[in-house]
């Protein structure tokens, strides 16, 4: 298979395939995270929790307004309009800037937003500091301006996302965005390796394995968006038709993989700022007041063998 266009097709089809999967992951996440946030009674998690379930419910949203469209687009580009006039490349070059197509971009771009957004959060959790942050945060509004050109370059009459000056502000936009998930990837890895080390001198591996095992490294800095985001970039620089396959899996993660992370913290499990630094002195206290206790018991002890004699005399008396 040489056709361009023929291997396109393939990886447009193959990538709605994989958004239907996703998309049943992502719906399956939503619930479990939302049953746990709805049935929430302590009041100290009741703000973020209520931030937590607007933010699942706005990638829940974007994500499907992406779907929908790719689903649609391929329905008229390969069923309604089968016979179109120099087939599915003659419909796809007519038809790449239709309203709808600009819907699903602009869509896509807010989800790349709000889960983004969640990772700068989770870098300044994990760092407890601003200061690391500061480069992301340029980026991050660097791909907010970058995300708005897309949209407007893409939504031209007769322009194509994947060719001409479309792509070029879209490929700038991409690697923008990569390199931000990058960048977050790495600085919440580091660091959470990085208090591993300082858990496991004081607990052990065991506990230091809850916060940076695999799964907790997968979740927490959003690998899979990061991967998948990287082999996209790469892809679409090279001109290469399986570029929309890479885009397609690229942005489910863009939802699935924040989801992922929204349902580990609200099931206490996610690195929270008290993770390393309260760990040790709980760990102290307790054993204060099981020092006082003993001590307590002793003195109680020791009272009733001084007392015990005294109360025998009389007994003795009689």
């Amino acid at each position: 298979m040489n056709d361009p266009n023929a291997i396109f097709q393939n990886c447009f089809y193959v990538g709605n395939t994989f958004n239907a999967i996703l998309f049943g992951i992502e719906l399956m996440l939503y619930v479990a995270s939302t049953t746990i946030i709805l049935r929430n009674e302590d009041p100290r998690n009741a703000r973020s929790f209520r931030l937590f379930l607007y933010l699942s419910t706005g990638l829940l949203l974007m994500i499907t307004i992406y779907v929908a469209v790719q689903a649609v687009f391929g329905q008229e580009m390969w069923v309604v309009h089968a016979d179109y006039p120099g087939g599915s490349a003659a419909y796809l070059a007519d038809n790449a800037a239709v309203w709808y197509q600009t819907l699903g971009s602009a869509a896509s771009i807010v989800l790349n937003l709000m889960s983004d957004g969640l990772l700068l959060y989770r870098s300044y959790v994990v760092w407890e500091d601003w200061r690391p942050i500061v480069l992301p945060c340029i980026l991050y509004f660097a791909t907010a301006a970058l995300g708005i050109m897309t949209c407007v370059f893409t939504g031209l009459p007769n322009s194509n996302f994947f060719v001409g000056r479309a792509a070029e502000v879209a490929l700038a936009y991409s690697s923008v965005v990569i390199g931000l998930n990058v960048t977050l990837s790495l600085l919440i890895c580091g660091r959470l390796l990085w208090h591993a080390r300082a858990i496991e001198r004081t607990l052990g591996r065991r506990v230091a394995h809850k916060y940076t095992g695999a799964v907790a490294l997968i979740v927490e800095a959003a690998l899979p968006y990061t991967l998948f985001g990287i082999a996209y970039v790469v892809t679409l620089g090279l001109d290469s038709p399986v570029s929309i396959l890479f885009l397609s899996i690229y942005v489910m993660f863009t939802c699935v993989s924040p989801q992922m992370l929204i349902l580990r913290i609200v099931m206490g499990r996610g690195f929270t700022q008290s993770t390393a630094t309260q760990t040790m002195p709980t760990i102290h206290i307790a054993t204060s007041q099981t020092d006082k206790h003993l001590d307590r018991q002793l003195s109680l002890d020791q009272s009733d063998s001084e007392l015990s004699p005294s109360e025998d005399l009389p007994m003795g008396l009689v």
